[in-house]
């Protein structure tokens, strides 16, 4: 995503402050380290007391709202999955993500531009989805390896990969087997995060673990980890559709691995929470807790994403009671 400003409104310079997109060296892996693995652990009560207070001592207000609000639209990963998708709907979805806020309300902050970061769709969508977006530079994600449940053929779920890479997708978002978690065999999982890598080629793959089918926080930090190391370039909270999906403590023990990977091998591994995440000052907590613990680089599309269709919705409605001083209804600031 990209702003172009034009005046000096204070919204404007407090979203220019933040880091724009910039190009990063992809996450090359390594060699799967079991001491390492096996040293990851999750002090599950610190963590919570943590995440609980959070909200409360981070926030933001007025322009400086509005600034991380536009931040977070050019940050999300605008997505539909579900069964009755059709063409005219993603068709919809893309013109929303190449206009995420009406232009009016653009204008009276000061903003010529401003996208989301990808469309994420199903793989039988993303040639429409391409098309849709051919020429504005926002890339088409394909979920693939059997989403949600990762439970087809193996050799299915390596062969869709390269599918929706050769259909046009730019980056994937693959789901891991979590009974290679649940079990501990911890080089089966790295194994199979390497050939899905692999078979991504020059796609960028975000690993979903399904945070809330892994039962304990310490299995979120060791499935981090052997993730990053088989080469993922994001590891994502959930596909959306388990029962539990993104969660505070989650984000903070993924992105502490995130950190820890960063400070050991010099890669950076971006993330992205997902399902759930509906509400804008929801989103502004997650960005609080990115930038205490990621800080301000991995503000940039290229190292966080929001996995999330209706926040948009809701984040349009606060800017645009920041821009006339009331709220509307949802219906005008429609997604798909």
């Amino acid at each position: 995503m990209q702003t172009e400003t034009k005046g000096t409104t204070a919204v404007t310079r407090r979203a220019d402050r933040l880091p724009q997109v910039a190009d990063l060296p992809r996450n090359p892996g390594m060699e799967l380290d079991m001491d390492w693995v096996m040293r990851a652990q999750a002090n599950r009560s610190a963590i919570e007391r943590r995440a609980a207070t959070l909200p409360g001592r981070r926030s933001v207000k007025k322009e400086y709202q509005a600034a991380w609000l536009l931040k977070a639209i050019s940050l999300i990963d605008l997505t539909t999955l579900a069964g009755d998708d059709t063409p005219g709907r993603v068709r919809r979805l893309c013109a929303k993500a190449r206009h995420p806020v009406r232009a009016d309300l653009l204008e009276a902050m000061g903003i010529e531009r401003l996208t989301t970061a990808a469309v994420c769709v199903y793989h039988e969508m993303v040639p429409t989805a391409v098309d849709a977006l051919r020429g504005t530079g926002i890339p088409v994600a394909a979920v693939s390896t059997g989403f949600p449940a990762g439970l087809s053929p193996y050799a299915q779920r390596v062969a869709e990969i390269g599918e929706s890479v050769r259909a046009g997708a730019a980056e994937i978002d693959i789901v891991i087997s979590r009974r290679h978690v649940l079990t501990g065999n911890w080089q089966a999982l790295y194994d199979e995060m390497r050939e899905f890598r692999a078979a991504c080629g020059a796609a960028h793959v975000k690993a979903i673990l399904a945070t809330g089918e892994l039962g304990m926080l310490r299995n979120v930090a060791r499935a981090s980890l052997v993730c990053m190391m088989a080469g993922a370039d994001f590891i994502k909270t959930s596909t959306g559709k388990e029962t539990v999906n993104a969660t505070l403590p989650v984000s903070l023990v993924m992105m502490r691995a995130i950190r820890e990977y960063h400070a050991r091998t010099g890669a950076r591994v971006g993330y992205k929470p997902a399902g759930g995440i509906s509400k804008a000052k929801d989103a502004l907590v997650y960005l609080s807790l990115l930038k205490e613990e990621l800080g301000h680089r991995w503000m940039q599309p290229d190292l966080f994403r929001f996995g999330a269709s209706s926040l948009l919705g809701d984040i349009e409605r606060q800017i645009e009671h920041h821009v006339t001083g009331a709220y509307s209804a949802a219906y005008r600031h429609p997604i798909a």
